[in-house]
């Protein structure tokens, strides 16, 4: 916790920083990625393309920009970094400025095809060989025997519930709130702190420990920790930290013994979905690759063609396998999580977080996740995998 003192004494200090960040800070809010990528017409848009016996490509709407593009871009290339004296953190700052206004012209796309599709490239990359081949290594193993777990059996009403009961263990306040709009069935909205569940979805006792330990024990682990940090970068998120958060989340399901084979194939599914998209696959391709080719349930096929088509071509939800592999490999080299939940930062930042403590301008986290203190996770087949993936 960051005392009036402390922040006292940053401003003085770094009055130059703190403005840029407070003005970036600003900024950002209003450019939630998420907030516009998702369809507003999925229901449908699954209705029409179904009843079409998987032919016609859907046709989706999108949200309408609540921010001027070109206005944005000005206001992020006009901060005066020529002000911060310190090099390191002049250089951080103009990467988080380019960042984000690639970011921006990400959103402007957004339903523009190619357009997007190559926006989208800039900031979450695509499938390097190595992701092709770790997630069709993943397809070759059977899923779990079917369990009472494994049923959707549960309501809005109860995962809200589960979920209640599950933060009470974490000493911050969590929002819940039922949404339409989502592509998953549940997702925290990190500028307003909420936990979101797609309304009317149904749900196992499997998925609700894994969207749990997933959505509170990371996304909202690292939001409430961000908020405590004096640099507000911490809360709108440094640079690529998507693969180093994703792949931490995806790494407290393994924690606490709720990930299973079934749920990594469903990774290495996106991987694919997302490889399809620079191959040209339309999205009924990509569609007749999951579903007809790699046998996957129609709805679930839907489900992470649509994550992989929405917007015109989303590669973000190919990190999640890499970023698996990644925080993994850290957890077997006995290396400490902690820098990695101090905000929405990634891997590459470690260097740079160490930086910012010893000027004083991070803080140790406040909050940690619980599943990583003990690993309850006693599937052989999913270390096996885990282990050799390359």
């Amino acid at each position: 916790m960051i005392t009036e003192d402390h922040r006292l004494a940053i401003q003085y200090k770094y009055p130059n920083l703190l403005e840029v960040d407070d003005n970036l800070d600003r900024l950002i809010r209003s450019i939630e990625l998420l907030s516009y990528v998702n369809p507003l017409n999925i229901e449908k848009e699954k209705h029409k393309f179904f009843a079409s016996k998987y032919a016609e490509d859907p046709e989706f709407k999108y949200p309408k920009l609540k921010f001027d593009p070109y206005k944005l871009h000005r206001l992020f290339y006009s901060q005066r970094l020529e002000r911060i004296q310190d090099t390191e953190l002049k250089n951080l700052y103009t990467e988080i400025i380019y960042y984000y206004a690639n970011m921006v012209q990400c959103i402007k796309t957004i339903g523009k095809g190619k357009e997007f599709y190559y926006n989208s490239l800039n900031i979450y990359g695509t499938p390097t060989e190595k992701d092709v081949q770790n997630a069709k290594f993943i397809l070759h193993f059977n899923d779990e025997p079917a369990s009472v777990d494994m049923e959707k059996v549960f309501s809005t009403e109860e995962a809200k519930a589960y979920f209640e009961d599950f933060a009470a263990s974490y000493e911050f306040p969590v929002n819940i709130k039922y949404a339409t709009h989502i592509a998953a069935d549940s997702m925290v909205s990190n500028a307003t702190k909420t936990l979101l569940i797609k309304r009317n979805a149904r749900f196992s006792q499997n998925q609700l420990l894994t969207l749990a330990n997933h959505e509170i024990g990371v996304h909202l682990v690292t939001t409430f920790n961000a908020s405590l940090q004096p640099l507000k970068i911490f809360s709108n998120g440094f640079p690529k930290n998507v693969e180093t958060q994703e792949g931490l989340a995806v790494f407290s399901e393994y924690m606490s013994g709720a990930l299973t084979i079934k749920r990594l194939k469903e990774l290495a599914y996106r991987v694919l979905a997302s490889d399809s998209l620079i191959k040209g696959y339309s999205f009924a391709d990509t569609f007749d690759l999951i579903h007809n080719q790699y046998k996957l349930n129609r709805n679930d096929a839907f489900s992470i063609t649509l994550r992989a088509h929405r917007g015109g071509g989303f590669t973000k939800d190919r990190l999640y396998l890499s970023g698996l592999k990644k925080i993994y490999r850290r957890y077997k080299s006995d290396k400490s999580m902690d820098l990695l939940l101090t905000g929405k930062v990634a891997l590459n930042n470690m260097d740079q977080i160490k930086y910012l403590q010893n000027l004083g301008l991070a803080q140790p986290i406040s909050f940690n996740n619980l599943a990583f203190s003990e690993n309850r996770s006693n599937n052989a087949t999913l270390d096996f995998i885990l282990n050799n993936l390359k």
